[in-house]
């Protein structure tokens, strides 16, 4: 998770109150609301302050972050939760081939150098992030199954992306899933992520078209008291047992070895997304209790019905005085424990989103899950196969649309994104 980041006072404003009884001068006055937006109530000439800690911290540390484009890895895959994120997927035009694909990797390439550095794309800008720094910005770019056919490259597509099984509980969407290209970004600004959105667009032209594009959102950092596990729209601390850069191995997990195949895969890593809509208006009838029991884990903190904290280890067998499990059978964490899958682990970097009010009132909103992994087939689908047979949570949930992404490993300086792919 991100630092936090307060609010403070702008500069030259006035930093103290009247003492108790005291008035308080025009010149003052319209100097403190100019300075930290002061309100006067109609009624009784109410004053609010919006005053910061002495202490605080300049929000420009938010906006300061910046993300390195070049790397081992592409960037978007091991960074925190971002506030702000858009998925978009691309197909080729019509006529467009690996030559097209390739000028529009170098160009993508480019402007996501560019932009997270916090630089403007070029003299024909648009200004819209102007002022805002790089704000943690990333961009990451991947290729579909079908982006290997369209270009020519099918002895170049691994094994890996062979299409996702079909699962119960999928009610997909076809023209929102899937596409030749994906790219994710994410910011911790939203007017930074949207102008990186709007450059990937402009930069396509005519060589490729958008297939789908989502937005999403987190929490702001900085909007808790310390760093602490994001919750979904369901009030639930979503990613606790996701593997972390320090566990021995995370890299295996995580991403397709150097030694592996094909060869301009090393590095890299494969990106499940699945737009999973919320069934919120259900699940806000159960009680407290029902929900924690088909999560197996406490609201509030996300510890484990068998006791401890949000990291203590979940006791599997810890029963009840009436010999029941603590912990249900169907529980949703009991069955995703990688213990319980043949040790299949995926690492979790999800956004929320909400795209208004269907025309009976209910809430289109959920999760735009997006998840990593060495390979899906040790990953994803057995994870998704077991809950599939019996997870208590999916009679709340809805997969609406899926993709299946192969994402190369980070451009060494000189070179773009899939250029050993492309030019191999």
């Amino acid at each position: 998770m991100a630092e936090q980041s307060l609010p403070v006072v702008a500069e030259g404003a006035a930093t103290e109150r009247p003492a108790s009884g005291q008035g308080i001068s025009r010149r003052a006055l319209l100097g403190t609301a100019g300075a930290t937006g002061i309100v006067l109530g109609a009624a009784g000439g109410t004053v609010g302050y919006a005053a910061a800690p002495a202490e605080a911290t300049p929000l420009t540390s938010v906006g300061s972050d910046e993300v390195m484009f070049h790397g081992k890895h592409q960037p978007g895959i091991t960074e925190g939760l971002q506030a702000r994120g858009h998925l978009v997927a691309f197909d080729l035009a019509a006529g467009a081939g690996r030559k097209e694909a390739a000028a529009l990797l170098r160009r993508w390439s480019e402007t996501a150098r560019r932009l997270m550095a916090g630089e403007a794309t070029g003299p024909h800008d648009t200004d819209v992030a102007r002022d805002a720094g790089p704000s943690s910005l990333t961009l990451t770019f991947g290729f579909g199954h079908s982006f290997f056919s369209r270009t020519g490259l099918e002895k170049q597509r691994p094994v890996a992306l062979d299409p996702l099984p079909d699962f119960s509980s999928d009610q997909l969407d076809k023209a929102r899933s899937n596409g030749d290209l994906w790219v994710q970004i994410g910011a911790d600004d939203a007017l930074v992520a949207f102008h990186a959105l709007r450059a990937v667009q402009k930069d396509a032209g005519s060589a490729a078209k958008v297939r789908w594009q989502m937005n999403g959102f987190n929490r702001t950092p900085g909007a808790t008291a310390h760093p602490m596990t994001a919750r979904n729209l369901m009030g639930q601390l979503d990613g606790t047992r996701n593997p972390k850069p320090a566990d021995s191995d995370f890299d295996q997990r995580v991403f397709v070895p150097e030694s592996g195949t094909p060869a301009w895969m090393a590095n890299g890593s494969y990106a499940v997304v699945r737009r999973i809509r919320m069934l919120l208006d259900d699940w806000e009838k159960l009680s407290l209790g029902t929900q924690e029991a088909v999560i197996g884990r406490r609201k509030a903190n996300g510890a484990a019905l068998s006791g401890g904290t949000e990291t203590t280890a979940m006791d599997l067998e810890k029963t009840d005085a009436k010999g029941d499990l603590l912990v249900p059978v169907n529980a949703h964490a009991r069955i995703t424990r990688p213990d319980q899958n043949g040790g299949a682990a995926i690492l979790r970097r999800p956004f929320s989103y909400h795209d208004g009010i269907d025309a009976d009132g209910t809430p289109d909103a959920g999760l735009l899950f997006v998840c990593w992994q060495a390979d899906p087939l040790r990953g994803f689908v057995p994870l998704q196969r077991k809950l599939d047979r019996g997870d208590a949570l999916s009679q709340y949930i809805r997969h609406e649309s899926s993709g299946l992404f192969a994402v190369p490993g980070g451009a060494s300086e000189g070179e773009y994104v899939g250029q050993r792919l492309l030019e191999g």
